[in-house]
């Protein structure tokens, strides 16, 4: 596989620790490339910000390469379906599906139980390492 979009469920969890980490290591050690919005650097380090953490959130960082916001993918947020997906999530589908419109996109990794359905719904496969 080469390219798996990575959302902060998934790198939050391994910031956290929790006891699913080893797998979202293994899983995206499987891919060339990782990729995500820029919104989970800003996800992220408010996480590790709260939790004192963030000092790792650069080491998590690192190995994910980020897509700047843009007014296009503001947009299509804006109305993505399904409407349960929730705001700062819809940002991701609509990134992700960018990425999948363009036949680039393999995966992509989330806990989040609504943007799983979402990007299932566009035709994405979805991966929650256990």
């Amino acid at each position: 596989m080469s390219l798996v979009y990575v959302d902060t469920s998934a790198l939050g969890r391994s910031l956290l620790e929790e006891p699913d980490k080893p797998a979202i290591e293994r899983a995206l050690a499987a891919f060339a490339n990782r990729i995500s919005s820029s919104l989970l650097r800003v996800e992220l380090r408010r996480l590790g910000f709260r939790r004192d953490m963030l000092d790792r959130v650069e080491t998590l960082l690192a190995g994910i390469s980020l897509i700047p916001l843009d007014e296009q993918i503001l947009a299509a947020a804006e109305t993505l379906t399904p409407p349960t997906v929730a705001t700062l999530d819809a940002i991701h589908l609509a990134t992700a599906i960018r990425l999948s419109t363009t036949g680039e996109l393999d995966a992509l990794m989330t806990y989040d139980k609504q943007l799983a359905v979402g990007a299932r719904e566009h035709g994405i496969t979805v991966l929650s390492p256990s």
